[in-house]
């Protein structure tokens, strides 16, 4: 019973912040007296505390603009870790935009919503990532396109670094910077996690979203590291396959050291 009791304090703890929060987020986006990615970051701070994860920073957020985070996706929670860590915004599939409860906080988050198989629309997507890097947002992209065990990384999908590619074409005197970062979920109640019990913890495939988040509120106690590593500084012409192979070459290692390899 205690377990459900955590699990409905921790939900109506969320539900309450969200509700009290939401009218100051839109007068951020619509006046930007203050930074439209401050409240969001403090939302995802607490909700992070409430699921009992625990968050090891390593090195830290490039401060050069234009920036592209570039990581590895192991679940829904990776947001919550990445927002709790650095004042950013978020790339996301576009039916997200459409989920109960989840599209509408995501929309708040100003994430840009993109449709990874609609080819046709890559070029566009890739203007609008472009667009809001421009203006200044840090964006960050999950380059694998979609969640895994959390024991292996995926070939990065190239199309998004794109965006990258048409911003450094447009100014060329002017350079973007690609950060690669990683996160790995380490241990459980200071238990180190096996390659089985970090399945556990990621949310993969056709995984039911609910479940997955009431399993983490009633075991909780995560820890997490995030690392990131040294920007890749990118000018004038450049090709996006082999900029998308060096960042995850390079998430590769962080997560390889991580894992405490050399």
């Amino acid at each position: 019973m205690s377990g459900w009791i955590k699990i409905g304090l921790a939900v109506s703890l969320v539900v309450a912040m969200t509700v009290a929060l939401m009218p100051f987020q839109l007068l951020a986006i619509r006046t930007r007296l203050i930074g439209p990615d401050r409240i969001p970051r403090f939302w995802h701070s607490v909700a992070a505390r409430l699921l009992g994860f625990r968050v090891r920073l390593h090195g830290e957020m490039s401060t050069c603009r234009p920036l592209l985070v570039v990581s590895n996706h192991i679940s829904w929670s990776d947001i919550v870790l990445y927002g709790a860590a650095a004042e950013l915004a978020f790339v996301a599939k576009a039916d997200m935009a459409k989920w109960p409860g989840f599209g509408p906080l995501a929309k708040l988050h100003r994430s840009v919503f993109v449709e990874r198989e609609n080819r046709r629309r890559s070029g566009d997507q890739a203007r609008e990532v472009a667009d809001r890097l421009g203006q200044g947002d840090v964006i960050v992209l999950f380059a694998e396109g979609t969640t895994t065990d959390g024991n292996s990384l995926l070939p990065f999908k190239s199309t998004l670094f794109g965006a990258v590619q048409s911003l450094a074409a447009a100014v060329p005197d002017r350079p973007v910077f690609v950060q690669p970062a990683a996160i790995r979920y380490q241990r459980q109640h200071g238990i180190p996690l096996g390659r089985s019990d970090r399945a556990r913890v990621a949310w993969v495939g056709d995984e039911d979203l609910v479940p997955n988040i009431g399993w983490l509120l009633r075991h909780g106690a995560i820890d997490v590291d995030i690392a990131f590593g040294e920007p890749i500084e990118v000018a004038g012409k450049v090709d996006r396959k082999a900029l998308s192979r060096e960042a995850e070459a390079r998430v590769r290692d962080l997560l390889r050291k991580l894992r405490g390899r050399p």
